[in-house]
């Protein structure tokens, strides 16, 4: 007897700790397209565009001193420390290594995206870097809708034919996939 097919919009825990999910082709295509975005943000990373980069010099590549100024990018790859000296020296050593780590869990989530089917199955790891990668899309997309924790400035009760709508509905319904997936992997 085969696997039971999750509730569509919802993750099902898999034995071994991975999730599933039921996506229409509607819905697939949607996530692939937001996360294709993301990764145009993003950017390619070091050495990406020159074959013949050294492999060796690029993990002593250091990244920028200063913060985006793209608020989504600035949202994704936030200033840590205070102190503008101390924020800029910890940025230079370690945001290519983020923006690899993100990089790597938005093309983990399109590869998964593109195996087709109306269930999606996920190891743990990919898991996990869909989890991520939900997370990057969300602060991307509250970032050009100007959402704070405090004040959602009024965008869950726009009118059907604001432009924003559509945004926010993919950060909404963003959100409840990232909560399903994170109550599927609790214990």
């Amino acid at each position: 007897m085969g696997r039971r097919r999750p509730r569509p919009g919802s993750f099902e825990a898999r034995p071994g700790g991975g999730a599933a999910i039921a996506l229409e082709d509607g819905e697939i295509s949607i996530l692939r397209s937001l996360v294709v975005q993301l990764l145009e943000l993003v950017g390619p990373g070091p050495g990406a565009a020159d074959a013949d980069a050294d492999p060796l010099a690029e993990l002593f590549t250091e990244g920028p001193s200063k913060p985006p100024e793209d608020p989504a990018l600035a949202r994704l790859f936030p200033d840590a420390y205070e102190e503008q000296a101390d924020a800029s020296d910890f940025r230079r050593f370690t945001e290519n290594d983020l923006r690899a780590r993100k990089r790597d869990d938005a093309l983990a989530m399109v590869r998964c995206l593109d195996r087709g089917g109306p269930v999606v199955e996920l190891t743990p790891e990919e898991s996990r870097q869909w989890l991520g990668t939900m997370n990057d899309l969300r602060l991307t997309i509250g970032a050009y809708l100007d959402i704070t924790e405090d004040d959602d400035n009024g965008l869950y009760h726009l009118p059907d034919d604001d432009e924003r709508k559509p945004m926010v509905v993919a950060y909404l319904w963003l959100g409840a996939l990232q909560e399903s997936l994170v109550e599927t992997l609790m214990p």
